[in-house]
């Protein structure tokens, strides 16, 4: 049997960056059973100047080396943006600095988030698809060396006027590079927002992606675009059931089983459910419980 999903888990809980936390937030992931984590690597203040901090590494790597885990993945800095014309080679600094710790501390991925910016006079968007494209396939090969991969994760559209590129769009980039070490990355949530703040149809999006996706980030919402500018609490977003609410599985309406059943993804697919201890910990046993269902639906 050909395993296309080879191991589910989840995201860490971000700390303070001094990597006081990274020790028992590993701790927590691998109490619920999981075989993979993601390290949300960007909160730890662990590169400077897209330089690697020597002793912070070393203490990352030995917290890391105690625990199993089957699979493991960094995300990438959350304003990673290879369509980011001014700071362009400062991120390109930082990524490179990213894939080696990835080779460090034996994470298989990096996540990183597509880019988006607003059009300047007489630019259009595919001066901005050829300018991460080429950043892509020059980090690609960074990464082949390490034997790392990138994961071009598809984000919704943040503030008015500004490009970005569709979950489709992002599958079209992916393909264009056509390296081994780039892949996509699913966001569930961010497409089915996408989707319904530029009236797309959400599953042929899915659709699009699926063939060159090489990771997932599972985590449930409703699909809707933030309409209020203002939460005093994140269960007040909860309540509404508006934005990027990164619930558990079956909060949202998300129509797990049937698109699990329908799409195939690339073999040795990581699924991160983006469900953090903090808020949710007392669900995260039923949602790995259910992960494993819906990774067990795409066994071939």
């Amino acid at each position: 049997m050909n395993e296309i999903i080879s191991a589910v888990g989840f995201c860490n809980r971000t700390g303070k960056g001094d990597l006081s936390a990274l020790d028992a937030s590993l701790r927590e992931i691998a109490e619920t059973g999981a075989d993979a984590c993601e390290i949300g690597i960007y909160a730890e203040e662990i590169i400077s100047g897209g330089r690697i901090i020597e002793d912070r590494t070393q203490r990352l790597t030995d917290t890391v080396r105690q625990y199993p885990f089957k699979k493991l993945s960094l995300h990438g800095q959350i304003l990673s943006n290879f369509m980011d014309r001014e700071h362009l080679q400062l991120q390109k600094k930082v990524v490179r600095a990213m894939l080696e710790l990835c080779d460090r501390v034996g994470a298989g991925i990096l996540v990183h988030h597509s880019g988006a910016a607003q059009l300047a006079s007489g630019e259009n968007g595919a001066d901005l698809d050829r300018m991460e494209r080429e950043a892509l396939a020059e980090m690609g090969d960074v990464a082949k060396g390490y034997g790392v991969r990138i994961a071009l994760e598809n984000i919704f559209t943040t503030e008015s006027g500004q490009y970005r590129q569709t979950p489709g769009e992002v599958a079209a980039t992916v393909k264009a590079i056509d390296s081994d070490n780039v892949v996509a990355l699913i966001d569930f949530s961010h497409a089915y927002i996408e989707s319904t703040y530029r009236n797309l149809d959400f599953r042929e999006e899915l659709r699009a992606m699926a063939p060159v996706t090489g990771h997932l980030h599972v985590h449930d919402s409703f699909g809707l675009p933030y309409s209020v500018t203002r939460f005093y609490h994140p269960a007040e977003a909860t309540a509404l059931g508006i934005g990027d609410l990164h619930l558990p599985v079956g909060w949202g309406d998300i129509p797990w089983e049937d698109i699990f059943s329908e799409l195939t993804f690339l073999p040795d697919t990581s699924l991160i459910m983006e469900i953090s201890a903090e808020r949710f910990g007392d669900q995260q046993p039923a949602c790995l419980g259910k992960a494993r269902h819906l990774a067990a639906m795409q066994r071939g």
